[in-house]
């Protein structure tokens, strides 16, 4: 179902509520309360949660007339935002809300959020600091419509001990040394892995995290199509053949009894190379702080050119928020260089400024490395599309790699389907 199909359907399950005199609108936002109170939805939880709450309390000690509500809604800005879009459709939508910053293109698009380019502008938020990246991710039509609140990157997570037991000095830089280490680190009994080298599409082996190594893109902005790169179908078909050699069957049966947190693959020691985010630091600090690992960049066909790609948060002012002035306060503080240092110290994330991440990780031999890579990252095309194209490019990816498909045929499947809906 489209989004715009959505928000119809929201909008007549929302007459049928008010109708009946249901307050599932007004009981968690602003509606009602006076102008200078502020209502902010978030799905964060434990560390986050509180520092939202710890951000709400210093922007009101520095702006003793305002009052922030700050309001934990679940899943909020996790690609699963229905209560947000009710709240919208229902017209008493929230006056911030803490969102994934890949979705503003489809939102924008909607007309779901407020255009900010005008209070950027009267402002004093100076957004050059800010990665440009995260600043594109937040626009639309050259239109600003979310403040970047963080950011993340990818590299590739080795485990040095089994680096040092296979005989291995170094981590990969080239595709071809990614595969001859995995095949040194990799321990097979019949049909099961007591140890995998690597899986590349585990983690965050995304197809996006691959066509961009492999030096390919996704789409063309002057042309406002999604395009096929010989390099995507390049980085399909390695993957396709990495499956048909280490048997997809019983790849599929080892990841299916690995699982998350204290039993990440990874942590376990049952994988000895991952992609994956700078997020995993803090789950390995957490269940295993013990580890012996380091991170490099995801190797690349040259073993040159290496490159990765971010996503990360922003704040937005839905359409249709009551105290706008208010709103637009908050916001600035929050991502501004006070609050997102607050923010990033607190929760240990990346953050959207690259000044802060230089003074908070600068000592940090992980994060920095992480941090180097962030000027030159990529980021998903901003587009009305933009979550189609994304399940459309994993489920070619799924399908290469179980050989139901061939690559180049796959991805002009996922470039027709998604440009037939960028044409409408």
């Amino acid at each position: 179902m489209s989004l715009l199909n959505r928000v119809q359907m929201i909008c007549s399950l929302m007459a049928v509520l008010v109708l009946v005199g249901t307050v599932m609108a007004g009981c968690a936002t602003g509606q009602g309360d006076s102008a200078n109170t502020i209502t902010l939805w978030h799905g964060m939880t434990d560390t986050g949660k509180e520092t939202f709450e710890q951000l709400a309390a210093q922007f009101e000690e520095k702006h003793p007339d305002f009052k922030v509500n700050v309001v934990y809604i679940a899943q909020q800005g996790e690609g699963r935002n229905e209560k947000l879009l009710a709240a919208i459709a229902g017209g008493n939508p929230p006056d911030v809300a803490f969102f994934d910053r890949f979705e503003v293109g489809s939102w924008a698009n909607q007309g779901s959020l407020t255009d900010l380019t005008a209070m950027v502008e009267e402002s004093d938020l100076d957004l050059e600091g800010y990665y440009p990246f995260a600043v594109e991710e937040a626009s639309y039509k050259g239109k600003l419509y979310a403040l970047p609140m963080g950011t993340d990157a990818r590299m590739l997570f080795y485990n040095k001990d089994h680096f040092r037991e296979a005989g291995i000095d170094s981590p990969p830089k080239t595709i071809a040394e990614l595969e001859a280490a995995a095949e040194k680190l990799t321990i097979k009994k019949g049909k099961r892995f007591e140890r995998i080298g690597f899986i590349p599409w585990l983690g965050q082996g995304w197809t996006y995290t691959w066509g961009w190594s492999f030096g390919g893109d996704f789409y063309d902005k002057d042309k406002e199509k999604v395009t096929i790169e010989s390099e995507v179908v390049q980085s399909l078909e390695w993957m396709r053949d990495y499956a048909k050699k280490y048997n997809i069957e019983d790849v599929t049966a080892f990841t299916d009894s690995t699982g998350s947190a204290a039993s990440d693959p990874f942590l376990t020691g049952q994988i000895s190379m991952i992609v994956d985010v700078n997020a995993k630091i803090s789950v390995i600090n957490k269940y295993k702080p013990d580890l012996n690992y380091d991170v490099a960049p995801i190797p690349t066909p040259t073993g040159n050119d290496f490159t990765t790609w971010s996503g990360g948060w922003s704040l937005i002012m839905p359409k249709g928020a009551k105290n706008q002035e208010a709103a637009w306060e908050f916001m600035k503080f929050v991502a501004g260089e006070e609050g997102q240092k607050n923010y990033s110290k607190n929760t240990y994330n990346l953050s959207a400024i690259d000044s802060i991440n230089q003074e908070l990780y600068e000592e940090d031999p992980i994060m920095k490395q992480f941090v180097d890579l962030l000027p030159s990252s990529n980021h998903r095309p901003v587009i009305s599309e933009g979550t189609l194209l994304w399940n459309e490019l994993n489920k070619a990816r799924d399908l290469a790699v179980r050989g139901k498909g061939d690559p180049r045929q796959l991805m002009q499947k996922v470039s027709n389907k998604v440009n037939k809906e960028l044409e409408q």
